[in-house]
């Protein structure tokens, strides 16, 4: 966590980091092992009578049983699943410094499912010295053969954060803010054909947001300041992802578009759209090198609350600059990241990128209102089976930077 958003965005951000935390997990393979073939009588002779001799050998062998069958039964108890436990450090500009503790089970719903990916429960928090205190569950599931899958989640929180208003945020006042809330999230997906996967989505949630200091200056105060705010939205996803292991992919392509309709016909309060479409594609350099690229476009119509505009520097679009800080109708992002593994489960990785936020598709484009970023990170591989790593990343942007410490690749 970065930084504020609105109850949807932090909700999605904090699925992310439950499908980012997806490390190892068992895979489930209990054989039935064929005995060895026993020496057979002769159908018209008799079976010559064991000694005394050969009997207690017999006995010696059935009550110790060989190496090999030690090996066989150890295999056939290998667990069905992982548990991962991460408590990940978090120094937000933001939010500021403390702990996001993360404990995920990473397991296949059905060991007979070889096609269908690992499917992750969760759950997750932080708790920072600024008074910010909030906590998640959820999961993912795959099922039938990778045809369906089912996301859900529940958070509730209190986060303490500024906000600068809308547009760049370099030289306006920054307004201290308090923000209490719960959210659920609810998405079934199907296989259509082609890898492509379609299906509805539900949002609910509700907020109360005040200032925490007295002394604001004269920084703009939200409309809605002091009232409890009920959102509730109706949508659908598309996704096409052909990445072989969606933990470290080396090849393939992700492509997401996400439309969220709230309605006052629903019981929302703002009745106004949302949109936003991933691309990412990923290239194998080599064996231990890849490129990979991303790009972000987020779009919001309607009459949306502050916090349901597009905002900059959350989900690692981009890193460098505090979330919050940059906030509008529109947004666009793009970037590189280049990852190179090393010896002894380390790797490097070196990442840059431009995006902008805007307040209308007629000033797209425009030079002052680029915010590059750049920066580079250190990997930790804490899965071998599926190239799962801890991230630490420092990214320098127009006028702030971040640190960041995550699991998972940034995208």
């Amino acid at each position: 966590m970065n930084g504020p958003s609105t109850n949807a965005q932090r909700h999605r951000r904090v699925l992310s980091l439950f499908l980012a935390t997806g490390l190892y997990w068992g895979i489930a393979a209990a054989p039935a092992f064929a005995q060895g073939d026993q020496p057979q009588a002769a159908p018209d002779k008799k079976p010559p009578a064991a000694s005394a001799t050969q009997a207690n050998e017999d006995q010696s062998t059935d009550a110790k049983p060989s190496a090999q069958d030690k090996a066989k039964s150890k295999k056939k108890r290998k667990r069905r699943g992982e548990f991962v436990i991460a408590p990940i450090p978090i120094s937000s500009p933001a939010l500021g410094s403390g702990i996001v503790p993360v404990v995920a089970y990473i397991f296949p719903l059905s060991t007979a499912d070889k096609i269908s990916p690992p499917s992750v429960v969760a759950a997750t928090g932080v708790v920072t010295n600024n008074g910010t205190r909030a906590f998640a569950l959820g999961g993912q599931l795959f099922f039938k053969e990778d045809t369906y899958e089912v996301a859900t989640g529940f958070a509730k929180g209190n986060l303490n954060y500024d906000l600068y208003g809308l547009g760049s945020g370099a030289s306006q006042l920054k307004l201290p803010l308090n923000q209490t809330g719960k959210a659920f999230f609810g998405q079934v997906f199907r296989r259509i054909g082609w890898k492509f996967f379609a299906g509805p989505r539900f949002f609910a949630g509700n907020s109360l947001i005040t200032v925490r200091s007295t002394d604001v200056g004269s920084a703009p105060l939200p409309p809605d300041l002091g009232f409890n705010t009920t959102l509730t939205a109706l949508g659908f996803g598309i996704k096409r992802d052909t990445r072989p292991n969606r933990f470290y992919a080396t090849t393939g392509t992700l492509l997401t578009f996400n439309a969220d309709f709230f309605s006052e016909a629903l019981g929302s309060k703002y009745s106004f759209q949302s949109y936003n479409v991933t691309f990412n594609k990923y290239w194998s350099l080599s064996k231990n090198q890849v490129l990979a690229y991303n790009a972000f476009a987020c779009f919001t119509g309607g009459q949306p609350p502050f916090y349901g505009n597009c905002i900059y520097g959350t989900q690692n679009e981009l890193r460098g600059y505090t979330a919050g800080r940059y906030l509008d109708r529109y947004m666009l992002a793009t970037q590189y990241e280049y990852r190179l593994t090393l010896p002894k489960r380390f790797g490097l990785v070196w990442f840059g990128g431009v995006g902008e936020v805007i307040p209308g598709g007629n000033q797209l484009f425009r030079n002052k209102n680029f915010l590059p970023s750049g920066g580079a990170g250190v990997r930790f591989e804490v899965s071998k089976a599926y190239h799962v790593n801890l991230r630490a990343d420092f990214a320098q942007g127009i006028g702030s930077h971040t640190w960041s410490i995550g699991v998972g690749e940034a995208f």
